[in-house]
């Protein structure tokens, strides 16, 4: 699979610069890209060079909306190399979520022994507790009764949202993504959190949900604004009644858009939470 690299050059006052990084990422998600990293002028982003359209990437980068930023990218083919190796170099600190959860890689152990432990092994996928999005679903998966639950994991990056739900008491959760990579490694991830017999990885967009047998408990989806709002009646279709959407991977500013759309179909909102700019949305089917 060959990507592009687009290094964004970000113009904007020092206090402003994390937050003009993350919606730079946040837009450029919605534009078909797939992993990121920050760089001293900006943000590196990379991706599949049979989705990426500059087009589109220009029209969302000229709604840009905090002030006094400017935004100039130039792409590249990426480099053809071991990204695996690359992560396995680098790693990320544990993550500790409501002193329960642990999430860490296989280099970087928690200091202290806690009920769940997550090992998250990463092959350019996204999903490793880092990120706020991933954090505050794990969070209120945390306060979910799932013991004996069927899950929808929809977007599942690096399977992390299905092994937590695993882990905290579902019987069985069912997970898919559009990058064959991630696919993969979510597989790979519940193998080694000895959660495969439970845990189902599927190759797909969410026409695939059609051939997916039976309803769900829960659905997650932590993806960008665009594909939640594309998406949601499907989610929708495979849930039971009294079932639980949590979704994530979008802005504050965007709630009353989903809040919308979610009404339209049925759900209603159950609960909310910020982590800086960051938003999640709980839902309950009628």
């Amino acid at each position: 699979m060959k990507y592009y690299e687009v290094n964004f050059n970000i113009k904007a006052p020092a206090d402003m610069m994390q937050d003009a990084r993350d919606i730079v990422a946040a837009l450029a998600g919605e534009a078909g890209f797939e992993t990121f990293e920050d760089t001293q002028d900006g943000v590196k982003g990379y991706v599949q060079k049979s989705a990426f359209n500059e087009l589109v990437l220009n029209t969302l980068l000229e709604g840009f909306p905090l002030p006094d930023c400017k935004i100039l990218f130039t792409t590249a083919e990426a480099e053809d190399k071991d990204w695996n190796e690359q992560w396995e170099q680098e790693g990320f600190e544990p993550i500790i979520v409501d002193e329960s959860i642990a999430i860490h890689d296989g280099r970087h152990l928690p200091e202290q022994q806690l009920p769940i432990a997550i090992e998250i092994d990463a092959h350019l996928a996204f999903g490793t507790g880092t990120h706020e999005t991933t954090r505050m679903m794990v969070s209120q998966l945390n306060e979910l009764q799932l013991k004996g639950l069927r899950v929808l994991d929809c977007g599942t990056g690096t399977g992390i949202l299905a092994i937590a739900a695993l882990k905290l008491g579902a019987s069985e959760a069912v997970g898919y993504d559009i990058d064959e990579w991630s696919a993969e490694n979510a597989r790979h991830n519940a193998v080694i959190n000895m959660v495969d017999k439970q845990f189902i990885s599927l190759l797909g967009d969410a026409a695939i949900l059609k051939a997916v047998e039976g309803q769900f408990d829960v659905v997650l989806a932590n993806i960008n604004r665009n594909i939640l709002l594309a998406d949601m009646q499907a989610f929708t279709e495979k849930m039971k009644a009294h079932s639980t959407l949590l979704l994530s991977g979008f802005y504050k500013q965007d709630i009353p858009m989903l809040e919308k759309k979610a009404a339209s179909l049925g759900l209603t909102k159950k609960a909310q939470q910020h982590d800086g700019d960051w938003a999640c949305l709980r839902f309950e089917k009628n």
